[in-house]
């Protein structure tokens, strides 16, 4: 010998090449399981469940009462704040839409590209109109009288409205994040 010393385990081990790690974003096209969606889909269908939750939450509970539909006439604030949300229900609908259609036939309604630009505005546009529908809110239930069934639906409605904003911002920050991969990487 030449005074080389060969491992045993070296001879029975052939050599392979590493496996390549799976990016998080890859998505498989034979595979429809939720399981192999990248959580930032799922995040984001999440996000727009609970958007359309508290935005109808947030409607219902000002036309729920019926002495609260002549209150919507009487105070413009509370009108705007219930147009606002219906306008967040309908937005919040249209992407659960897409979102499942994403999931089911892998972005045929709308380009990949596109839904990320509209869906980055809109939901920008959609936080904004409702946190200045609530701040617009505020003053009219400041001149209601205090503890009246309007009054209780009024702040519940003001507070389920901030509580869709935040929302809104959480699926802005998702949508601004799938915006910059998709220009960045």
């Amino acid at each position: 010998m030449s005074g080389v010393i060969v491992s045993p385990v070296a001879g029975y081990l052939p050599a392979q090449p590493p496996l390549p790690t799976p990016s998080p974003f890859s998505f498989s096209v034979a595979s429809t399981r939720w399981s192999s969606r990248p959580p930032v889909q799922t995040a984001s269908l999440l996000l727009r469940f609970l958007a359309l939750l508290f935005s109808f939450g947030s409607a219902f509970s000002l036309v729920a009462l019926p002495s609260t539909n002549s209150k919507l006439k009487k105070y413009p604030g509370l009108l705007y704040c219930f147009t606002a949300n219906i306008l967040s229900v309908i937005y919040a609908a249209y992407q659960i839409f897409k979102n499942i259609c994403d999931i089911a036939h892998r972005g045929i309604c709308i380009s990949d590209k596109a839904s990320d630009y509209i869906s980055f505005f809109f939901d920008q546009l959609a936080g904004y109109v409702l946190v200045s529908a609530s701040s617009v809110a505020v003053p009219s239930i400041k001149q209601m009288e205090i503890r009246s069934s309007v009054w209780n639906a009024s702040v519940a409605s003001v507070c389920l409205s901030f509580a869709s904003f935040i929302v809104y911002v959480l699926a802005a920050f998702l949508s601004g994040y799938k915006l910059c991969k998709r220009i960045m990487w």
